[in-house]
């Protein structure tokens, strides 16, 4: 049999665990390609430590390389263009033909669709922009700070939370006079979640001494007079602006026409297969409907988040693998997921659950402590680890600790 290449586009969450998968489930003849523009990786979840102090910027970075297996291929290109009639991805001025191909390209941040808000915000959702708000944050002298969404949907339905609950706790431990308020569109926090979970996330805000302020659209930022303006409701002056801005699918997809109208790939749920032979999408770049509705008229979709990417890559991988070699069992993603929300003082909350259940999302959150917030930095630990013993290591240590919990840690 003729060796196949599979072509992995985007080495984020997603890329790198389907890239890795492949190549421990395909004969060493057919090659496994990852395409990838940026040559260090970085941790996204740990921006928020970032953000507060409790890293620095070589902590939650490391060479893309060590993170994969031997085998793997690396193309370190910007993805120009995917021809999906030609099967070819343009990338650093060659063509790259394929058989299968991955398209985990993410989400791209688009603070320029607000006005003013690229202007006047400080963001934690990218490395660079982590580093200011950072510095930001350290010369601040109280006042009010505002945590905006800047537009829906966004990756990490957990971090605009977050983010406010340790913004919050920092000017508290400097016993700085200030509030915090975390607007947003949506009805509640998490609504994908249900009510039940909303309700435990306020009233993890509220501990935390942060200001909900739900069903808040932002439509512009006047930076000079530090100022919010919403959709029919009052305007909010701040001292201090961070924003998670508006997301986009990235434009290539588009051009490609695996888009739809919104810029996000559809997939099919359960395999991940788009409309295009051969050709799968996970992660951030999808848009895949899910049980219930968020308001009568508007379903809901799966949140954007790293553990989808990651479960659904694995999926993926086997996939693609048993259309290859007719060896391993063909997989789908379940749909189930978890998430470690940060609430500061070293203690997080744990939410977990099936997306995919009828009627609707069935979502728990556990108690907060400091075991969950542990379990994130075991996990951290884990994903920046070289390939090596030290990371399978690590990857038992958190199996075995879930599975002491009774949960599933995705490793």
């Amino acid at each position: 049999m003729a060796g196949k290449t599979v072509l992995v586009l985007g080495g984020g969450v997603g890329g790198l665990v389907a890239a890795n998968a492949l190549r421990r489930l395909l004969p060493g003849e057919h090659r496994v390609v990852l395409v990838e523009k940026n040559a260090r990786h970085a941790f996204a979840p740990s921006f928020l430590w970032l953000m507060t102090g409790d890293r620095r910027p070589e902590q939650i970075t490391c060479d893309v390389r060590s993170l994969l297996r031997p085998g793997v291929e690396v193309a370190l290109s910007e993805v120009g263009a995917v021809d999906v009639a030609n099967r070819t991805v343009q990338a650093g001025g060659q063509a790259l033909t394929y058989d299968y191909l991955v398209v985990a390209l993410g989400a791209v941040l688009a603070p320029e669709a607000v006005p003013g808000l690229a202007e006047g915000a400080h963001t934690y959702f990218s490395l660079d922009g982590a580093l200011k708000l950072r510095d930001a944050l350290r010369g601040f002298r109280g006042g009010a700070v505002a945590v905006v969404v800047g537009g829906l949907p966004y990756k990490c339905p957990g971090a605009p939370h977050e983010g406010a609950m340790l913004i919050a706790n920092s000017l508290r431990r400097r016993s700085l006079v200030g509030e915090v308020h975390l607007f947003t569109p949506e009805p509640q926090p998490l609504p994908v979640a249900g009510p039940a979970l909303g309700e435990a996330v306020k009233q993890m805000l509220a501990q935390q001494g942060v200001a909900f302020h739900p069903q808040h659209k932002l439509t512009k930022v006047d930076a000079a007079a530090r100022e919010l303006s919403f959709d029919g409701k009052e305007s909010f002056r701040y001292d201090l602006l961070v924003a998670i801005p508006p997301h986009r699918g990235p434009q290539v997809a588009r051009e490609a026409g695996l888009a739809n109208d919104a810029g996000w790939i559809p997939a099919d749920r359960m395999t991940l297969r788009t409309k295009q032979e051969n050709v799968f999408a996970l992660g951030d770049v999808t848009a895949i409907s899910i049980p219930g509705r968020w308001k009568p008229d508007v379903p809901l979709m799966l949140p954007k988040a790293g553990v989808f990417a990651h479960a659904q890559a694995e999926a993926v991988a086997r996939h693609i693998a048993s259309e290859i070699t007719g060896v391993h069992p063909q997989d789908v993603f379940p749909g189930t997921g978890y998430c470690m929300l940060e609430a500061g003082d070293s203690r997080a909350g744990f939410a977990f659950g099936n997306f995919y259940a009828e009627p609707s999302p069935q979502i728990q959150l556990r108690t907060t402590g400091r075991t969950w917030h542990l379990g994130k930095v075991l996990f951290e630990q884990w994903w920046l680890a070289p390939q090596g013993p030290r990371r399978e290591a690590l990857r038992l240590a958190l199996a075995l600790g879930g599975k002491g919990l009774g949960i599933p840690i995705i490793t």
